[in-house]
């Protein structure tokens, strides 16, 4: 089976073409999902900001993040995330491709998972297409392998996933304090005479 028997597969909207030039008119502005916005760990990094698109048209709701739809860089590293509450209503633009899960089939944290596995990861190198920059498009991405899987084992790999991010967040952060308190104390044996 491949990705596309588990999830719909589209590419976001090309900017060129609807971006306002020059005096034109305004007709929406939005708020734009960017390459700067994607961690290499497979989240949006909150904090970032997102860039503001001055649309010359109105733009098709299809071309925006929606809950539960994961999005993935067509470029190097090739990240996927999954979109949550705090980040539906994004545009997203052609650089990256949104994948749907068909949710009687797949779990679409599952599919980003799997997207930012070591496996998929060598699988897109083979079938990459450029030289400076290497890319992907959809149709290689709907012809990812994909192993049939039932809910519930795939539940248990989010839950094992959550799990093993917020042990990394919390190891970060203990590594965030030990700095202080190791900048702190050099500082005092420095200042005593």
């Amino acid at each position: 089976m491949k990705l596309c028997d588990f999830a719909e597969v589209k590419t976001g909207v090309v900017l060129a073409r609807k971006k306002v030039n020059g005096n034109g008119d305004v007709a929406a502005t939005y708020n734009l999902l960017t390459l700067n916005n994607i961690g290499d760990n497979g989240f949006i990094i909150d904090g970032s900001g997102f860039e503001t698109f001055h649309s010359s048209d109105a733009l098709g709701a299809h071309y925006f993040t929606e809950v539960g739809d994961v999005v993935m860089r067509l470029s190097h590293p090739h990240t996927a995330v999954y979109i949550d509450e705090k980040h539906a209503g994004l545009l997203v633009p052609s650089y990256f491709a949104i994948i749907k899960a068909d949710a009687c089939k797949c779990l679409p944290q599952f599919i980003s998972w799997y997207l930012n596995s070591s496996m998929v990861k060598r699988e897109l190198e083979r079938s990459q297409s450029g030289s400076r920059i290497p890319s992907t498009n959809k149709n290689v991405l709907k012809s990812i392998p994909m192993q049939e899987i039932t809910l519930e084992k795939q539940k248990w790999v989010v839950d094992l996933l959550k799990l093993h991010q917020r042990e990394k967040n919390l190891y970060h952060r203990l590594i965030e304090e030990k700095e202080k308190e190791f900048t702190a104390i050099t500082q005092q044996i420095l200042a005593k005479k």
